[in-house]
C-alpha cells in the first residue's frame, strides 16, 4: 500500500485539559504539517516541507501518528543506503583486484615473449642457424615450426590477457562510479534524518500534550494492536527456535534509530539480531530484507519468517504464530509482540 509522506514540525504547548484543549486548539494555532498541508517526497534529496497548520486534536492525534511513521521510513532508508554503500564499495574493491591480477599476468607474458624472442635471436631455434644446423628439411621445418608456435600461443595469450585488463578496467570504473553515487544517496537521506531528528524535541513534547487515549490511539497507529504476548513460541525448526527466542529476549528494549543492539534497535536491527543467533546475517535494512529468502503467503507464516511493511517497505518484524509478531515499533516504544495485522501489512519472506 501507498503510504503518504507526512512529516510534523511542532512547537512545545502547556498540558490543558482534555475539555479544555479542543477550545483552544485553533486561537493556539499549532504549527503542523497536514494532509492538506505541503508533502514531503522521502526521496534522496528532498528537503523538509514547511508547515502548514492543524485544526483539531483528532487530525493532531493523527499528525502524530504519521510523523512517527516518517521519522523510521528514513531511518530505514539510511540504513538500505549503507547497505547499498557497502555492496559498491566491495564491488569497486573486487575490480581494483582484477585490474591488478590482468595486469601482471600481462606483465608475465610479456616477460616470456621477451624470452622467446631472445631465444630466436642467440639461440639455436633462430631460421638461419635451423637453416644452418639442421640435418635434414624436416628437422629444418620442425625447429622453425617450434619457434612459430611457441610465440603465436604466447602473442594469442597477450591478445586475450589484454583484452580482459580493459574489460577489468571498464569494471573499475563503472564501480568506481556506482559507489560515489551511493555514497551520494547516503548524505543525501542522511541529511533528511538529520532534519528530523532535530525535530524530536518538539515532537515528543506534543505527544506528551495529547490525551491517554489520543496517545493510545498514536499507539496503536504506529505500533499495531498491542495483544498479550504469547507463554511459548514454539518454531518448527531449531534455526527458526533460535530467531524467535533472540527476538523476544529482547522485549522492552527501546527503539532507537539505526541501532542493531544489545539494548535497543530499529526494526531491521532486531531482525538482523535475531537471525544472528541462528548463524544467518541479514543486511540491516527492512528493503534489503525483504528481498531476502521466498515469498510467503499471510496463510502459510510460520514462526521465523519475516513479515514486513508498507510500500516501499520501511518496517519489518518477526512471525511469532497466531497472527503474532514481535518487532522494533518506531520511536518512543520498546521491543513488543503485536498483531500481525497492523496497518500497511505488505508480505513475508522465509530464509530458514
Amino acid at each position: 500500500m501507498q503510504e503518504h509522506s507526512r512529516i510534523v514540525v511542532v512547537p512545545t504547548w502547556s498540558h490543558p485539559s482534555p475539555a479544555t484543549a479542543a477550545r483552544a486548539w485553533s486561537a493556539r494555532g499549532l504549527v503542523l504539517v497536514g494532509a492538506a498541508g505541503l508533502v514531503l517526497a522521502l526521496a534522496p534529496g528532498a528537503a523538509v516541507a514547511a508547515p502548514a497548520q492543524a485544526g483539531s486534536p483528532a487530525e493532531a492525534t493523527q499528525l502524530v501518528a504519521d510523523a512517527t511513521h516518517q521519522l523510521e521510513v528514513v531511518t530505514e532508508q539510511v540504513n538500505d543506503a549503507q547497505v547499498q554503500l557497502a555492496e559498491q564499495q566491495a564491488a569497486a574493491t573486487a575490480a581494483a583486484d582484477s585490474v591488478t591480477a590482468a595486469q601482471a599476468q600481462l606483465q608475465s607474458l610479456g616477460a616470456q615473449m621477451d624470452e622467446v624472442a631472445v631465444s630466436a635471436y642467440t639461440g639455436n631455434p633462430s631460421s638461419f642457424a635451423a637453416l644452418l644446423t639442421s640435418s635434414s628439411p624436416e628437422d629444418f621445418l620442425a625447429q622453425v615450426s617450434t619457434l612459430d608456435v611457441i610465440a603465436g600461443h604466447t602473442d594469442d595469450l597477450l591478445t586475450q590477457v589484454s583484452a580482459a585488463a580493459q574489460v577489468a578496467a571498464d569494471a573499475q570504473a563503472a564501480a568506481d562510479a556506482a559507489g560515489a553515487q551511493a555514497q551520494q544517496t547516503l548524505d543525501q537521506v542522511t541529511a533528511q534524518q538529520t532534519e528530523l531528528q532535530q525535530q524530536i524535541a518538539t515532537y515528543q513534547a506534543q505527544y506528551a500534550a495529547l490525551t491517554t487515549a489520543q496517545q493510545a490511539e498514536v499507539v496503536q497507529a504506529t505500533s499495531g494492536p498491542e495483544v498479550t504476548p504469547p507463554a511459548a513460541v514454539v518454531a518448527d525448526s531449531d534455526a527458526a527456535q533460535a530467531v524467535v527466542d533472540a527476538a523476544m529476549a529482547q522485549r522492552g528494549d527501546p527503539y532507537v534509530w539505526g541501532a542493531g543492539g544489545p539494548g535497543s534497535f530499529d526494526c531491521s536491527g532486531l531482525t538482523a539480531y535475531a537471525y544472528a543467533a541462528a548463524g544467518i546475517s541479514l543486511p540491516h535494512s527492512s528493503a534489503a530484507q525483504a528481498r531476502m529468502g521466498s515469498a510467503v503467503s499471510r496463510a502459510d507464516l510460520q514462526a521465523g519468517d519475516l513479515v514486513y511493511f508498507y510500500s516501499p517497505v520501511s518496517h519489518i518484524g518477526i512471525y511469532l504464530g497466531n497472527g503474532m509478531m514481535v518487532h522494533a515499533p518506531t520511536s518512543g516504544d520498546v521491543v513488543k509482540v503485536s498483531s500481525v495485522d497492523m496497518s500497511g501489512y505488505a508480505g513475508a519472506r522465509r530464509l530458514l
